[in-house]
């Protein structure tokens, strides 16, 4: 990565950690704060809510007969989204403890919170619950696969590829022959110091080649 490479990356971390600190005061406006993970709302507020809370009747009346009718082929993705869980937790406990890559903390990327918002009636708030979920899964398999790549092959491709992971930028040059053999090692060191508070693209450092 060359230095105007890594200044890009670094400005992108900068630009998100604003953009976190905007939704934050922009969730203090609306009354809403979390403190150790839980969420705790303003004086009256739940009140408010309930006034905009739609009943389940007004709920499906509204809703078309395409709407409803594919309800359970969204619902039927569970299954799969169950066993994915399931198999990443296995591999991750088995294959990242043998080649000491640090595991990911699963609650980081699956939260159950919406149930809280009282203007939710039960079935909005099913759908919300499965959409967390199925989100929050896919992006644990993402953090998971991220930190595979980063040991085994740290190289962008040649292609340009749609919302790569945070880890990418930080890759290796495609035909970068040199740095793959010099610089592999690195990555996995580096990769090895990850925090599970604070994610390994937010570290402000690039790996060096060997012996510099």
């Amino acid at each position: 990565m060359t230095q105007r490479m890594h200044d890009i990356a670094r400005s992108m971390v900068d630009l998100q950690a604003e953009l976190d600190r905007e939704i934050e005061k922009r969730r203090r406006a609306l009354g809403v704060h979390v403190h150790d993970r839980l969420v705790e709302f303003e004086h009256g507020l739940v009140a408010e809510q309930r006034k905009l809370k739609t009943s389940v009747r007004s709920f499906l009346a509204r809703s078309s007969f395409g709407v409803i009718a594919t309800a359970p082929v969204i619902y039927s993705m569970a299954l799969p989204l169950l066993l994915l869980d399931l198999w990443l937790t296995l591999y991750q406990a088995i294959c990242f403890r043998i080649y000491a890559i640090p595991r990911v903390a699963r609650r980081d990327y699956i939260a159950f919170d919406r149930n809280r918002l009282a203007y939710l009636n039960w079935i909005e708030a099913l759908n919300c619950a499965y959409c967390a979920y199925a989100n929050g899964v896919i992006a644990y398999a993402r953090e998971i696969g991220s930190r595979t790549e980063q040991y085994w092959c740290p190289i962008k491709h040649a292609l340009r590829i749609s919302g790569p992971h945070e880890r990418y930028y930080q890759f290796l040059e495609y035909g970068d022959a040199e740095g793959y053999r010099t610089r592999l090692a690195d990555f996995r060191a580096r990769l090895a110091e990850t925090s599970e508070d604070v994610p390994d693209a937010y570290r402000d450092r690039s790996p060096t080649r060997s012996g510099q």
